[in-house]
């Protein structure tokens, strides 16, 4: 692997770079925002390639950066020239690249680890290539049961709703019900859009029912950081909590636990 000033002229946009939506990421910049950045700072990051064998380079990471520099009229641009054995390796080449960047399109990352698993057929061996929980790469793989209408508006500002639900939703209900059960969950956070999903079991009839429980805060949820931070659970409970959370990290004991869903119940 090295380094070089490579000419603009002479590379191509590779089928293996992972970032389909070119528009994607730029709710907050534009390609414009970044040509002036990289004019008045530089590029603080090469593009990644790969080298042809008739002398032209294929752009796998770093495409708006790539379109920038032309946009100012460059005429070479630095570069990392990677060696790859496959497709298949330089798509993960590419997504290690994007995958944690808030600006690459859901569905762009969801195609990305689906050719990753066509290749492998194993969860566990994406997961180790990409650096991904298999249960974050099966969330994305969900993305693309969703309907057309659906993934069209999939952005990097989460879309409709959260991609979790959005997930849960492909993984819930046929092609033809998204659309009508997205519409019974719209307006709520997440974890409540979840909660209803999750109850729904699947059946659309059902939504109506539990969208009506969830705007009454049957399912509200509430997140601590830690016990002492939260301000909602009686101050007498938190050293009983912790003592039960104590002890089962030490001796994997519950019997706290059962004392104190006991104390809970009768009051």
């Amino acid at each position: 692997m090295e380094t070089r000033d490579v000419r603009l002229s002479s590379i191509l946009i590779s089928e293996s770079n992972t970032r389909k939506n070119i528009d994607s990421g730029t709710e907050d910049t534009s390609l414009d925002d970044l040509a002036n950045s990289i004019k008045e700072k530089g590029l603080l990051s090469p593009i990644i390639v790969t080298a042809n064998k008739n002398g032209t380079y294929s752009l796998i990471a770093g495409q708006r950066r790539f379109l920038a520099c032309k946009k100012l009229g460059w005429d070479k641009i630095p570069a990392i020239i990677r060696e790859t054995t496959d497709d298949t390796d330089a798509v993960i080449i590419s997504l290690i690249e994007n995958v944690h960047r808030a600006d690459m399109n859901p569905l762009d990352k969801a195609g990305a680890y689906e050719k990753i698993y066509q290749k492998y057929s194993d969860f566990q061996k994406v997961a180790k290539e990409t650096g991904v929980s298999v249960q974050t790469i099966k969330k994305y793989l969900n993305l693309l049961k969703l309907a057309p209408s659906i993934q069209e508006r999939i952005t990097t500002a989460e879309g409709p709703t959260g991609i979790g639900a959005l997930a849960k939703l492909a993984e819930t209900f046929k092609e033809e019900e998204q659309e009508k059960a997205l519409d019974k969950i719209g307006g709520f956070r997440q974890p409540i859009q979840l909660e209803i999903l999750k109850r729904s079991s699947g059946d659309i009839e059902k939504l109506e029912q539990l969208r009506e429980e969830a705007l009454d805060g049957a399912f509200d949820t509430k997140i601590c950081k830690g016990i002492d931070e939260c301000d909602f659970m009686p101050d007498e409970l938190k050293p009983l909590i912790k003592k039960a959370i104590a002890e089962f990290q030490e001796r994997g004991d519950t019997s706290s636990f059962k004392q104190l869903i006991k104390k809970l119940r009768l009051s």
